[in-house]
């Protein structure tokens, strides 16, 4: 098939499922009938749906608590997801091994074989194509809360279909943003296409009654990405999901540090999301947020890190996010302890507790960060559209390959990687080299002005010097790199 954003037909889907099932052993099991999932997701109960519990927290205005967690074996994930829910988790996770990302099922087995052996996790994640239909479902129904796919797979059609029909009823990814910040060989073309499949997946449990949750990842490479970047990816993979049937979607981003326009970029994304979907005809498209804890290089010290886990709770509570995907104070030294990655969920609940009834002042600032990221995304789209003659998928690909949308330190070969950001005077990210990113002049104009004035207070000019040092400032407990 030639790439479009066009819905795939039943018979193109059915097509292309049955070599996606014969591509591993666990593909064969009689629980992928998709008739027989069906009636399984719909026996869950409601608070199990991620949708409707989002839904429901988006009514409410109350940001739920996300953390991130996985390991090797069935009942150690179990203990670790009983363990996080205790600790308050409202929403949980189970984050894919590096193997399966890649489609390395046999080394994954490998790893889970030596899990089993040693007695602890060898995988820095859960196996789930291993474990199978069956294996994921057993944790769906240990836990009382709903459970996320979280992973980072360019080809995720055989970990969609098994995680889904196991309960696991929302599923993290997309075509670009688990392509471009995690490969770096495979085409956005053949992305896209492979996230049309999850997508049309979950279009097809749709149209037969069972409501789940997709959620493109927002922080992207998670290090100075200019928001307005984010948000355009955002909405394309949001627009390529409810093309083919998705009706519930999760927009986030990354801390960036700089709280105003943290919260002006989160507000942008949600209401330029439900803009474009309704543009495009999809009027009946649920939208929630997501906001990521801080995605760069975190301090050692465990009372720094916790202190900047309740400044990102902060900055989601006021920004109304829907949801928020927690840290842990061990973030610096690898995989955290499962106590750890409770402190993190009870210090972001607690942060989260506190500011549930305050509301921003929306200043002049706040207006001038929400105006500017929307002018900046929908000069990014316009761009987009244009290429592809009206089409996302096909405008996508090539805005990538112009380098009109082009993600800051990304390893994939597609994205241009010309564009370098910094940040300005109050910590804002701003773009010092724009490559051939698809802005305007007045919207280049506004960068430059930024960064020259920082530059001109910090007696240096602008230089790469400006990202290197932001980059290592969170560490060592300041947001701007300034000169020492």
């Amino acid at each position: 098939m030639n790439l479009k954003n066009k819905k795939w037909t039943e018979n193109e889907f059915l097509t292309v499922r049955r070599k996606v099932l014969a591509s591993w052993p666990t593909g064969t099991s009689p629980l992928l009938s998709l008739d027989k999932a069906t009636e399984y997701l719909k026996s869950l109960p409601v608070e199990k749906n991620f949708a409707a519990v989002l839904e429901n927290a988006k009514n409410k205005k109350i940001t739920l608590i996300q953390p991130r967690a996985g390991v090797a074996t069935v009942p150690a994930h179990i203990a670790l997801l009983q363990y996080l829910e205790a600790a308050g988790a409202d929403l949980l996770p189970t984050t894919i091994d590096s193997y399966t990302r890649l489609n390395r099922y046999q080394e994954a087995e490998v790893g889970l074989k030596e899990s089993e052996n040693v007695g602890r996790s060898m995988l820095n994640g859960f196996p789930a194509i291993n474990h199978g239909v069956e294996g994921c479902r057993q944790v769906v129904e240990a836990v009382g809360v709903p459970v996320e796919a979280r992973h980072g797979t360019p080809d995720a059609r055989l970990l969609a279909e098994i995680t889904l029909a196991a309960g696991f009823t929302s599923f993290e990814g997309g075509g670009i943003s688990y392509n471009i910040p995690y490969a770096k060989n495979i085409s956005i073309e053949d992305t896209i296409r492979y996230w049309q499949y999850c997508d049309r997946l979950v279009g097809y449990y749709e149209d037969r009654g069972v409501r789940l949750n997709r959620e493109p990842f927002g922080p992207l490479t998670g290090t100075l990405v200019p928001p307005s970047i984010g948000n355009a990816v955002a909405i394309i993979e949001a627009l390529l999901a409810a093309e083919q049937g998705v009706k519930s979607i999760t927009v986030g981003l990354g801390q960036s540090g700089a709280v105003i326009q943290d919260v002006a970029a989160l507000r942008a994304l949600a209401d330029q999301t439900e803009e474009y979907l309704h543009r495009f005809g999809y009027t009946d498209v649920s939208v929630t947020t997501v906001f990521h804890q801080w995605m760069g290089g975190f301090p050692a010290d465990e009372a720094e890190a916790m202190a900047l886990i309740a400044v990102a709770s902060t900055v989601a509570s006021i920004a109304k996010a829907t949801k928020m995907i927690t840290k842990s104070p061990l973030e610096s030294v690898g995989i955290p302890t499962m106590e750890a990655n409770a402190a993190g969920i009870k210090a972001s609940k607690f942060v989260v507790g506190l500011f549930a009834d305050q509301k921003l002042t929306e200043s002049d600032k706040y207006y001038e960060e929400y105006l500017q990221t929307k002018r900046e995304v929908d000069c990014l789209l316009k761009h987009v559209l244009i290429l592809g003659k009206g089409d996302i998928a096909v405008g996508a690909v090539d805005a990538f390959r112009q380098g009109i949308i082009d993600v800051p330190f990304a390893p994939s070969r597609f994205n241009a990687n010309r564009m370098l950001p910094a940040r300005d005077n109050e910590g804002c990210i701003r773009i010092l080299e724009f490559g051939n990113i698809g802005f305007d002049d007045d919207i280049k104009d506004f960068h430059r002005k930024k960064i020259k004035e920082r530059a001109r207070l910090e007696g240096r000019e602008p230089s790469f010097q400006l990202t290197i040092d932001d980059i290592q400032a969170v560490s060592y407990g300041r947001l701007i790199g300034r000169p020492d």
